[in-house]
């Protein structure tokens, strides 16, 4: 009977980069009753030791997974693709001002059109994302507006869409606080030790401690009252 089960719950394609966000939308996203399918990108990443993570979390949750592979170094335009050092030590403010260089141009656009053709493929209606418009972000791409667009992009984009199968573009952490992720993600289960976050690690997976991201994940535990699992780089 578990079996029939599990066949009969939809499919849902699910953006799995490695980190802290994306690995609490996976547990969502099965939750919810979703059979997660999960995308990862290998695009040439500064932090491509994430890429090990998302397969780690992919097995961890019993998840097919898929790494789609290009090079957005070609463009460059980020610190996170280009000869553009990652910001460090900066303070809240700082963050909480203007669009950082760790920002690549587009990136959720062309992960999100990726996934959109999978789900096609698969015959999936369903796509989580794990974007997040507070804790200073700063991305264009991560704010509410941005997923209420690309969702009517979708239905008017697709043979599902235009056959009256419509897409649904799933952001359960738009609203929540990096504490609040954090708590809801232990609740279900993460292993947020398997996650990285870190913007400029070691190659062998050290977190640098010291950028935005790794910031706002120390941050996020502290306030969640969670034991921190992150491995950093000694000062």
């Amino acid at each position: 009977m578990s079996m029939v089960e599990h066949q009969t719950k939809p499919k849902a394609i699910v953006l799995l980069s490695g980190g802290l966000d994306s690995a609490t939308v996976l547990a969502i996203a099965r939750r919810d009753g979703f059979t997660p399918h999960t995308l990862s990108f290998d695009y040439g990443q500064r932090h491509r030791v994430e890429l090990r993570a998302a397969k780690q979390l992919a097995a961890a949750f019993g998840a097919e997974h898929s790494v789609m592979s290009f090079d957005l170094r070609q463009f460059g335009g980020s610190a996170l693709t280009g000869d553009i050092d990652v910001p460090k030590d900066r303070r809240e403010s700082q963050m909480a001002n203007g669009i950082p260089v760790t920002y690549v141009p587009a990136r959720n656009t062309i992960f999100l059109s990726f996934a959109l053709g999978l789900a096609e493929v698969i015959g999936s209606t369903d796509i989580f994302v794990g974007v997040n418009a507070l804790d200073y972000s700063g991305y264009p791409d991560c704010r509410p507006e941005f997923i209420a667009a690309f969702q009517s992009l979708a239905n008017v984009a697709t043979k599902s869409g235009v056959e009256g199968h419509g897409v649904t573009i799933h952001a359960p952490l738009i609203q929540m606080t990096k504490a609040q992720i954090i708590a809801a993600g232990t609740a279900l289960g993460v292993d947020y030790s398997l996650t990285s976050s870190c913007y400029d690690p070691s190659p062998d997976g050290y977190a640098c401690g010291r950028c935005d991201s790794c910031q706002l994940r120390r941050k996020g535990f502290t306030e969640a009252g969670i034991p921190d699992p992150t491995r950093y780089r000694q000062s």
